[in-house]
């Protein structure tokens, strides 16, 4: 199976279409204004798409299999909290007199009726949108309504769910409800068959393969490994990679990703084959942990002073060496990085340079955005990794998958600029 950015971009509008058929829908049927968040093309393991159920919270879900020109199966799922909220909604519209039992862990007949209605109504939305993009057919399944607190009942029986490690292409959407708390996500599992034929299909150029792509994100993960190890050594608190993706995503939707509060960022251009930017993210209070652990005496109440400043400069160095030159090992080339820039602002302020500068010759890009945490303190890291399009087609097209598990990862650290 072979994709180009063009084929992707396709269905990337084509996931953007379908949410905005299904948020006018929610509207529609519910009386609440609703709004589309972020929409993604996720590259995702199996290990890493089940561990996004694994939560505190008792999810519920609308599942039905495609069959046409797409088939897989589409998922709604909701926190259960917001899917008796979406309910409760519907019998307020509907003046009815039944009651939504919240104390009980199980829905009745009635609002599990409801909530296979509603969706089914989202999933139509979803799939008419697809199908209107690709100027074709797809036929859809009677709804099955699932609950549960994790992956596997809303896995059962679909034929073709990725392994743990296994890379699948997922179809990721969100919509909100304004001026509530309600809110959904959408996934799109595709069989590879059908995924393929309509790749085939799209694709303008010769493309990449599939495997290429399953082998640098396995090189990724190895990077992002790297920066959690550089983490610990340097500050002393034992950190782990929670979350990691492979996004391609529209440039113009990453700041709506970044969270809308004072962050701490560090950001690197890196040269080579592939080049693009590099962000490592923290929250303040992590930043300050940080600080406090490498150079306690630095910390200021309104900001991290000069040694504080330093020391974070310094962190995010080492840790984008680590990250990039296990690229550079494995790819037999050479990555340089820039000194890093230190910036304490609003989120979208640490990556709205970076859209604009790529934003001129591309219009999406592949992003490996990964969590970093530490057990027992404060320390949550975000990374987004966004490469140069044409150069990451060039390093996927070059890529020996045989060497990732054979190549170290040996950083060679820069100096850090403190001026």
């Amino acid at each position: 199976m072979r994709l180009d950015v063009n084929a992707l971009g396709t269905f990337y509008r084509m996931a953007r279409e379908g949410t905005g058929l299904a948020a006018g829908r929610l509207t529609h049927m519910t009386g609440v204004e609703t709004r589309v968040g972020v929409t993604k093309l996720n590259f995702m393991r199996g290990q890493e798409i089940r561990r996004d159920f694994r939560t505190s919270k008792t999810k519920v879900g609308v599942r039905v299999e495609l069959t046409g020109a797409i088939e897989g199966y589409s998922l709604i799922v909701f926190d259960r909290e917001n899917a008796i909220r979406v309910v409760e909604t519907l019998l307020d519209e509907a003046d009815s007199d039944a009651e939504l039992d919240v104390e009980t862990d199980e829905f009745d007949r009635m609002s599990r009726s409801a909530t296979t209605e509603v969706g089914h109504i989202m999933n139509s939305g979803f799939i008419d949108g697809w199908a209107d993009v690709l100027e074709t057919v797809i036929d859809v399944s009677t709804p099955e309504f699932i609950e549960g607190e994790s992956a596997e009942p809303f896995f059962d029986g679909v034929s073709g769910s990725p392994g743990d490690d296994d890379l699948a292409l997922l179809f990721q959407s969100r919509i909100e409800a304004v001026d509530t708390e309600i809110g959904f996500n959408h996934y799109l599992f595709p069989k590879r068959e059908s995924m393929g034929a309509l790749l085939d299909q799209l694709r303008t150029s010769e493309g990449i393969e599939y495997d290429k792509l399953d082998g640098f994100d396995r090189m990724a993960e190895r990077g992002a490994e790297e920066v959690a190890k550089t983490a610990t050594t340097l500050t002393g608190i034992e950190t782990n990679v929670e979350i990691r993706r492979l996004n391609f995503v529209s440039l113009e939707t990453i700041p709506e990703q970044v969270p809308d509060e004072k962050l701490v960022s560090v950001a690197f251009e890196f040269e080579g084959v592939p080049s693009g930017y590099l962000i490592f993210l923290f929250d303040e209070e992590s930043a300050h942990e940080i600080v406090d652990a490498m150079v306690p005496s630095s910390v200021d109440e309104d900001g991290f002073g000069e040694m504080g400043t330093s020391a974070i400069k310094e962190l995010g160095n080492i840790m984008a060496s680590g990250f990039l030159d296990g690229w550079a090992n494995v790819l037999d080339t050479a990555i340089d990085h820039s000194t890093p820039e230190f910036v304490h602002d609003m989120g979208a302020a640490a990556v709205d340079p970076v859209i604009v500068k790529l934003g001129s010759n591309q219009e999406f890009a592949f992003v490996f955005d990964t969590v970093v945490v530490a057990d027992g303190r404060e320390f949550d890291c975000e990374v987004y990794a966004i490469a140069d399009e044409s150069d990451l087609e060039r390093a996927l097209n070059d890529l020996d998958v045989d060497r990732i598990e054979e190549t170290p990862t040996t950083a060679e650290f820069q100096e850090v600029d403190n001026a």
